[in-house]
């Protein structure tokens, strides 16, 4: 009897902490994981806040975080590949920062662990915002108001370990609130509409939407090989050929030179099976977070919806076809699109120094 009290306690403690306890579990966001040695203060994330959108971070002061990850846009960009330095190109899409704080892996290929280490690859990035990081440093120690700040929330000076740790302290407060699903598992009966809770019953169901996507921000934080068309513009742009070529010769692909297609997480792992697999996406706000997958292949819901119908990309051995009919699709759409968004906000823009 005790042991069976202790496993439904148990069980309730996952669910309610942002955690759930099974694949397929469905729960509302109660707290927010935060690392024991970069806890949060409000001094911190308001200087967090500035610097996401301070352009001194990139070699020409032009970009910021910021760029690519607006908050109008459900902090991405809108655009099919990511906006890049000048004269150079990037290659892949802009992943929301919405719920980030909830992901154990960072970037489509899962190179990152943690958000204070995700935070400095944009910045040195060649092709990103090409900042070198001690130049960096002396760049923003130049600014009385944030050497100021750095003294008060880290009692030290800036460096590129602060920075990172403030960024990721104001992106760990970027959430999806009170969406109509989260409205839904809280006990509200009347928070989906009739077609948003009909598409809630073929993305649990028919549409095996659930298998992969689960818990707090709809993710199950595995990594695919869905086989998804590649991008036409990376095969015909010679700077994103070079910008492939490049980033598969810094993670020491021997055949880098004549690679014509993103292999994914391949490059992170070196397993045959990660070739082309990608993070499965939360799917939080992603009404606003279009252009779709790792590439922006898909502009619109129906498309993803269709790529998925059919079983996904051609050869691929994990998505098999679901047949819906085109009244299940528009229901699962009506779901992702209404009982997905969270309530509007105005975003408060900071004062940078």
């Amino acid at each position: 009897m005790f042991s069976k009290f202790f496993v439904i306690v148990s069980l309730f403690i996952l669910i309610w902490t942002g955690f759930p306890a099974f694949a397929g579990t469905l729960v509302p966001i109660t707290s927010v994981p935060v690392p024991e040695q970069n806890p949060q203060t409000p001094e911190k994330i308001e200087l967090g806040k500035k610097l996401f959108f301070d352009r001194r971070l990139s070699g020409d002061g032009t970009m910021s975080c910021s760029t690519c990850h607006d908050p109008d846009h459900a902090f991405t960009d809108g655009l099919d590949i990511s906006l890049s330095y000048p004269t150079t190109r990037n290659w892949r899409n802009s992943p929301t920062l919405v719920n980030v704080a909830f992901q154990k892996f960072l970037f489509h290929d899962g190179r990152a662990l943690t958000l204070e280490d995700q935070a400095l690859f944009p910045m040195m990035s060649s092709f990103e915002m090409n900042r070198n990081l001690d130049f960096v440093e002396e760049v923003i120690r130049t600014v009385p108001e944030y050497v100021e700040a750095f003294q008060k929330v880290f009692n030290g000076e800036p460096n590129r370990e602060r920075m990172a740790m403030a960024i990721s302290a104001f992106e760990r407060t970027l959430l999806s609130r009170n969406t109509p699903l989260e409205r839904h598992l809280k006990g509200d009966k009347k928070a989906l509409s009739d077609e948003a809770r009909k598409g809630l019953a073929i993305f649990t169901q028919k549409g095996k939407c659930v298998d992969c996507h689960f818990g707090v921000s709809l993710s199950d934080d595995k990594f695919y090989a869905l086989n998804v068309p590649e991008n036409p513009e990376h095969q015909t742009d010679p700077r994103i050929a070079a910008t492939r070529r490049f980033v598969a010769k810094v993670y020491h692909f021997e055949e880098y030179r004549t690679l014509t297609e993103d292999p994914g997480r391949y490059l992170i792992t070196k397993d045959k099976k990660d070739w082309k697999a990608f993070r499965t996406p939360t799917l939080l706000e992603i009404a606003k977070t279009g252009p779709y997958m790792h590439n922006g292949i898909f502009a619109t819901l129906d498309e993803v919806i269709d790529f998925f119908d059919r079983g996904g990309g051609r050869g691929n051995t994990i998505l098999k076809p679901l047949k819906l009919t085109d009244k299940e699709k528009r229901y699962l759409k009506t779901f992702l699109a209404e009982a997905l968004s969270g309530e509007s906000e105005i975003f408060e823009y900071p004062k940078v120094p």
